[in-house]
């Protein structure tokens, strides 16, 4: 496997093949979102940590009514150096003025940085659901609740768990 300083090259170029379908939308601008929150790995051979968390989101290239679709891109890493580069669809369903809930699907590579903390492939897909709330200066905070699994590709699939608190800003 490569070291993990080559995750950061590794979402950048990512979040470059998906600039050109960040088309312009009436929707809501771009954002950046950090996260920080605490893993829970499904395997006993295996070290929950704390969780930091970096999202862009795309200015959405779909939106009717309150609804929105676009690109996201997400890195993660705990303190136990393990880490995910990951990019695919956010969507984002208002529920009022002030409340939303969001979902994405991000497929992308995954690296334990020890023995510990194997998801049994590179390849995981992160799925996140969360429920957030608009500020008056335009952020908004979530709680999100978030998995990643190869998606039984691989011959071990033990799965990981995160809970969230995420700060949203557009721009």
């Amino acid at each position: 496997m490569k070291p993990i300083r080559d995750f950061p090259l590794v979402a950048a170029l990512l979040a470059a093949l998906l600039v050109p379908f960040a088309a312009p939308s009436a929707a809501r601008a771009q954002e950046l979102v950090l996260g920080l929150g605490y893993t829970s790995y499904s395997d006993e051979h295996t070290r929950d940590a704390p969780l930091l968390t970096l999202d862009y989101n795309f200015r959405p290239f779909h939106s009717q009514g309150r609804f929105e679709i676009g690109w996201g891109a997400a890195l993660e890493i705990d303190t136990r150096g393990d880490a995910f580069a990951g990019a695919g669809l956010v969507l984002t369903q208002g529920l009022g003025d002030q409340w939303f809930v969001n979902a994405s699907v991000m497929p992308g590579l995954y690296r334990h940085a020890g023995s510990y903390n194997d998801l049994g492939s590179t390849f995981e897909i992160r799925s996140l659901v969360g429920i957030g709330y608009r500020l008056y200066d335009g952020s908004s905070i979530a709680l999100a609740l978030s998995h990643k699994s190869n998606a039984s590709t691989a011959s071990r699939n033990p799965g990981m768990n995160a809970l969230t608190l995420r700060w949203h800003k557009p721009f």
